[in-house]
């Protein structure tokens, strides 16, 4: 978590009541309930845990739940002063209901997810060649906070949270890289961005249909790490490099791939019907035919 949020969590009086959602990998140790589809034992599979010395939960006020089976969690609306879920909502199939639900059980809550600077970092330690985190679904956008202080914010009036699918397509896309090189420039709450609301959070999808986000990607990256001239030309060079790679290299290993196939038995089907099956798959036949 965020510095500057969990020292004001660990400000609250000692009576107030708080739940962790999503805290099993490292549980915050303020918490007095935590919510959880992984059991009490198994907790703190990242090797540790924060947010005081000692763990106010236990085994009793553990819940083991699916938190997005769309099934009221086992609270009172209302029953707790605060409610938490750190870098968990953007793992999650359905993190519109479990923002609902964290609004119905507390009176006020925070959220930490990924910036989209943070998503977009390639090769991040422990991952492959892609962005952000594999285990990852969503882009977070967060709009209408008041200003951030050191990655955290406050919600006031119209503040709410987008969750837009993670297309497979950026991992592909050079232009949307944070490279390495540039990671290394971000601080600390430049990968997370956190918020604090009182009552209600809006959350919402924002839909895809036929659209991707990289014009908007490559505009965030922009914005903060401004391409020289020189860099320009270095990455158009990259491009086209890599262009004519492709063009040599696919045809090769595609006859490569063929004869493997043919060598072990497989049958190789004409290339119109290859892609007439690929294209029409599941569409029934044309009007015309």
């Amino acid at each position: 978590m965020l510095p500057a949020a969990t020292d004001r969590i660990l400000a609250l009086p000692d009576d107030a009541l708080v739940l962790d959602v999503g805290g099993w990998a490292a549980p915050f140790n303020r918490a007095d309930w935590v919510i959880d589809a992984m059991p009490f034992p198994t907790r703190g599979k990242m090797g540790f845990s924060y947010g005081g010395d000692r763990e106010r939960f236990g085994a009793d006020t553990w819940v083991v739940q699916d938190i997005c089976a769309r099934e009221p969690w086992p609270f009172a609306d209302d029953q707790f002063d605060l409610v938490m879920c750190v870098t968990t909502l953007e793992d999650l199939r359905d993190p519109i209901w479990v923002l609902q639900e964290m609004s119905r059980v507390a009176k006020a809550g925070y959220l930490e997810v990924p910036s989209i600077l943070g998503e977009l970092v390639w090769r991040l330690p422990g991952e492959g060649p892609y962005v952000g985190n594999r285990h990852h679904h969503w882009f977070c956008r967060i709009e209408g906070a008041g200003p951030a202080v050191d990655g955290v914010a406050d919600a006031g009036d119209g503040a709410s949270i987008t969750f837009i699918h993670k297309q497979h397509s950026v991992h592909n896309d050079r232009t949307v890289r944070v490279t390495p090189s540039m990671a290394r420039e971000l601080a600390v709450h430049e990968y997370l961005q956190g918020l604090f609301w009182t009552g209600d959070l809006p959350a919402s999808e924002q839909l895809l249909i036929g659209e991707t986000l990289h014009e908007e990607l490559r505009a965030t990256v922009a914005a903060r790490f401004p391409p020289t001239a020189a860099e320009r030309g270095l990455r158009r060079a990259e491009g086209a490099l890599i262009g004519r790679g492709e063009r040599v290299l696919t045809p090769l290993r595609r006859a490569v791939g063929d004869h493997l196939r043919q060598a072990r038995g497989g049958q190789l089907p004409a290339v119109p019907e290859m892609l007439d099956r690929h294209v029409r798959s599941g569409l029934g036949k044309p009007r015309d035919e």
